[in-house]
């Protein structure tokens, strides 16, 4: 017998497809040289991830990292097919660690690329040119990994709906999933956390800090050239 039962958090669910579209955004920025929007994306990314990680320690049960970030016991349990509950599997769990940091990564790096012409990161002056151009050589080397993990991860909901008959992204967009009698979760007097108005407000003011503290760093423009120092042409 099967029961519905509430999963994903509407935080959970709105930072998880905004970041889809992030990174897509992102992509086609650079592929269109519109480095201006790409550096906002960026920033716009390093907040809504710094959200969820927050987010991961205050929010609902099961969009904290102690609910699905579990150990190589665990792991091999799920392998086996002997683990039963909600949220992420522990598999997957730490996928979703991996799809968070890969992009921080690609900000971070972004922060002090350059592109040889004429766009520099946020941070790119706090650096000398060679440790910049470093950094912009990890920053697309970062993006190459993530769409590993991408597929990846693709793979995994085609294989779970394929193989296992298990719907992964229909509870991703309406936060329900229906489970089997039984299942960890839906015993009597299960904990059940519930990230209040609180938690997210203080998610949302530390992501805006970050974001503010970024931008709080970058250096100030160079003053202009007096006009008496300019060759009279």
């Amino acid at each position: 017998m099967k029961s519905r039962v509430r999963v994903w958090d509407g935080a959970v669910r709105a930072s998880h497809w905004l970041l889809v579209l992030l990174i897509g955004a992102a992509y086609l920025t650079e592929e269109f040289d519109a480095m201006d929007w790409h550096q906002r994306i960026g920033l716009t990314v390093l907040g809504l991830i710094v959200f969820r990680l927050v987010w991961g320690l205050v929010g609902s049960r099961h969009a904290r990292f102690t609910d699905f970030l579990r150990g190589p016991a665990t792991v091999r349990a799920y392998l086996r097919g002997a683990w039963r509950g909600l949220g992420h599997n522990p598999l997957g769990g730490w996928s979703v660690l991996l799809l968070l940091l890969m992009p921080l990564g690609m900000v971070a790096t972004g922060l002090f690329a350059n592109d040889d012409v004429v766009f520099k990161g946020v941070l790119a002056d706090w650096v000398d040119k060679d440790v910049s151009d470093r950094l912009t050589g990890l920053h697309h080397l970062g993006f190459d990994l993530l769409l590993g993990l991408i597929a990846l991860h693709l793979g995994a909901i085609a294989y779970h709906r394929l193989f296992r008959g298990e719907h992964l992204v229909k509870p991703m967009l309406t936060g329900w999933k229906e489970i089997e009698a039984g299942t960890d979760d839906d015993a009597p007097g299960a904990e059940r956390y519930r990230g209040g108005p609180f938690a997210l407000i203080l998610a949302l003011t530390i992501a805006g800090l970050a974001v503010w503290g970024v931008l709080a760093m970058e250096p100030p423009p160079p003053p202009p050239i007096p006009a008496e120092s300019l060759p009279d042409w």
